[in-house]
């Protein structure tokens, strides 16, 4: 099992990446919502390394003993720990899931923990009886991957949840964020503390990092 791959991004297609790691040239496929930053990523950093958290699956025929490896790749593993979740519906392939993620996990798990199977509808290869069965074997099981913004109570980009709301992150703050749970803070408690680093004007993932830094030594507690 391959859990994880780094390595320089050399091409982007809106269903995979080419992924150079050493000598050898690697197919990742990815989430359609994942698409666009990594192409603003390989633009702008041609020779910076990625990792991808991976898993794969075997597709094609095994009756007919025509079967394919395909690598999987998210640029954060709880997005992985989603798609993995997310695929445990019956009807959802692992190729229909890469599809229908046009948006962030947090704010798919958003509509699913608020049971609304109109919004997934929205999603491409999700039609209203897929939608439904979503919900019914998902809601009440996904509420760990809704991001918390503790500044929006009342304002939302995929809506409230018991109290929490979804947020969509850029890239740069998605990297600060990882880059704090790498140092072993919890990644809700990373959230909190981008949201309040935004406040002190900081910006680029390192200077978000650093702002986080300062603010998780000096307090005040998260709540």
């Amino acid at each position: 099992m391959i859990a994880q791959v780094t390595g320089v991004i050399l091409e982007v297609s809106p269903t995979s990446v080419l992924l150079r790691v050493g000598p050898l040239v690697l197919e990742v496929l990815v989430a359609s919502n994942e698409v666009g930053k990594l192409t603003d990523l390989a633009t702008r950093h041609p020779e910076r390394d990625t990792t991808f958290h991976t898993t794969f699956y075997l597709e094609g025929d095994a009756s007919g003993g025509n079967l394919t490896p395909r690598l999987i790749g998210f640029s954060n593993p709880r997005d992985l720990a989603f798609f993995l979740k997310f695929i445990t519906v019956k009807g959802i392939g692992p190729k229909k899931a890469l599809k229908a993620l046009i948006e962030p996990a947090g704010v798919i798990a958003a509509a699913i923990e608020r049971k609304d199977a109109k919004f997934l509808t929205k999603l491409p290869q999700i039609g209203a009886r897929l939608a439904e069965q979503i919900v019914a074997e998902l809601a009440g099981k996904v509420q760990e991957y809704v991001v918390i913004d503790p500044t929006q109570s009342g304002r939302t980009t995929g809506g409230t949840v018991s109290g929490r709301v979804a947020v969509l992150f850029a890239p740069t703050e998605e990297d600060a964020i990882a880059s704090l749970v790498s140092l072993g803070e919890r990644r809700p408690d990373a959230e909190q503390l981008l949201v309040r680093a935004r406040e002190t004007g900081a910006a680029g993932t390192a200077e978000l990092l650093r702002a986080m830094l300062r603010l998780r030594s000096s307090g005040p507690a998260l709540r």
